[in-house]
C-alpha cells in the first residue's frame, strides 16, 4: 500500500512539474504568432486610438503583430464576451474601459462576470472627459449651459457612445448633480456621436479628450469643462466642473488590458513587463499625451484590485443617478 501511495505522489509531482515546465516554455516562446487585440467599441473612438498606439509598439517590441479588431455593440459587451470565451493562451486580449464595470449595473443580465472571467494584465491610461457643446448653443460657460437646459427642459441633447457607456454615465451624473434637463442620445460609438455633435444634430456631449482635441482648436466645438478634479495639460484653459460651479463632480475614464481567466501567469507577467517598458518610453508617452491621455501602468495584482473597487464605485453612481437603459 505504501509503495502505491508513493507512486501516486511521485506521479502527481511529475505531472505538476511537467505542467509548470510547459507553461514556462510557452511563456518563453510567447508570442510566436499574431495576437488579437479586441477593442469592444467602434473605430475612431477613445479606446480605439489608444489600442492602435499600444498595438503598434507591442508589435515592434515583441516581434509579432498585435492586430487591433473592433467588435462593437451592447455597451462593449459583445467584444468583451468574445474574449471571455476565448482560449486563455495570451493570443486574444481585450482593451476595456470604465464601461467594463458600468455595464453589470446597467444591463439586466450579463454573459460574463467582469471580474471572475478575466485575468488583469495591466492598467494603461487615465483620462478626463470634456463637456463639449456645439457653437450654436449660446452658453459661454457651464452655469449658462445649465440655465439654458433648465429653461427649456429636454430640448438640449447629450450624445454618448451608447447606453451604459462611460459617456452616458458622465452625462447622467451631471444631470443628477445640477438638475439640468438634458435628453440622452446613444450612438454606436463615440466617433458617430462626435460627428453629429459637430454637425449640430445634437447639442452637447461628454466626450473623450481625443475628440475634443480634434475639434475644439478649430472652433468646431466649444469646451466648457473637464470632468476631473484637476485641469488637464492638453486643454489648460478649460476649467474643471468643480471650478465651473458643480461642487463634488469628479470622474475620469481609464483603459486596461485584460486576458481570459486562466491565462498563464508567466504570459501575463511577460506582457505586463513589456507594457511597463513601453509606458516609460518618451516616444509612447508623447503619443499618448497627444491622444489626450496620461500613462498609468500597473501590476496585474493592482489592476485586479482596482477592478473590484471600480465595480463598487460605479454601482453606487448608477444607483444614485437612477440611470436606466432607454
Amino acid at each position: 500500500m505504501k509503495s502505491i501511495v508513493r507512486s501516486m505522489l511521485l506521479g502527481a509531482l511529475l505531472a505538476s512539474s511537467l505542467s509548470a515546465g510547459l507553461a514556462q516554455s510557452a511563456a518563453q516562446t510567447y508570442p510566436n504568432k499574431p495576437v488579437r487585440l479586441i477593442v469592444p467599441f467602434a473605430p475612431g473612438g477613445f479606446t480605439d486610438v489608444v489600442a492602435r498606439i499600444l498595438g503598434l509598439r507591442l508589435s515592434a517590441a515583441m516581434g509579432q503583430q498585435f492586430v487591433v479588431e473592433n467588435k462593437a455593440g451592447a455597451g462593449s459587451i459583445i467584444g468583451t464576451d468574445f474574449v471571455a470565451k476565448s482560449a486563455p493562451d495570451g493570443y486574444t486580449l481585450v482593451m476595456v474601459s470604465t464601461t467594463h464595470v458600468i455595464s453589470p449595473w446597467i444591463y439586466k443580465s450579463m454573459p460574463y462576470d467582469p471580474i471572475k472571467n478575466f485575468t488583469a494584465v495591466s492598467k494603461l491610461v487615465d483620462s478626463a472627459y470634456v463637456l463639449l457643446v456645439n457653437p450654436k448653443i449660446p452658453a459661454r460657460n457651464v452655469q449658462e449651459f445649465i440655465a439654458l437646459a433648465k429653461a427649456a427642459p429636454d430640448t438640449i441633447h447629450y450624445a454618448s457612445s451608447g447606453n451604459g457607456s462611460a459617456q452616458h454615465l458622465m452625462g447622467g451624473l451631471f444631470v443628477s448633480m445640477t438638475g439640468a434637463k438634458l435628453q440622452h442620445v446613444p450612438y454606436k460609438g463615440s466617433g458617430a456621436a462626435a460627428t453629429d455633435l459637430v454637425a449640430g444634430v445634437v447639442e452637447s456631449s461628454f466626450a473623450g479628450v481625443p475628440n475634443a482635441l480634434a475639434q475644439v482648436p478649430q472652433g468646431r466645438l466649444k469646451a466648457l469643462a473637464v470632468t476631473t478634479a484637476k485641469r488637464i495639460s492638453q486643454l489648460p484653459d478649460v476649467p474643471t466642473l468643480q471650478e465651473a460651479g458643480v461642487p463634488g463632480y469628479e470622474a475620469s475614464v481609464w483603459l486596461a488590458l485584460l486576458a481570459p481567466a486562466g491565462t498563464p501567469p508567466d504570459i501575463v507577467n511577460k506582457l505586463n513587463l513589456e507594457i511597463g517598458k513601453l509606458m516609460n518610453s518618451p516616444d509612447t508617452q508623447k503619443a499618448l499625451f497627444d491622444a489626450g491621455v496620461e500613462v498609468a501602468p500597473s501590476s496585474p495584482e493592482a489592476m485586479s484590485s482596482y477592478l473590484v473597487q471600480e465595480l463598487a464605485r460605479w454601482g453606487k453612481v448608477v444607483k444614485d443617478t437612477g440611470i436606466k437603459l432607454e
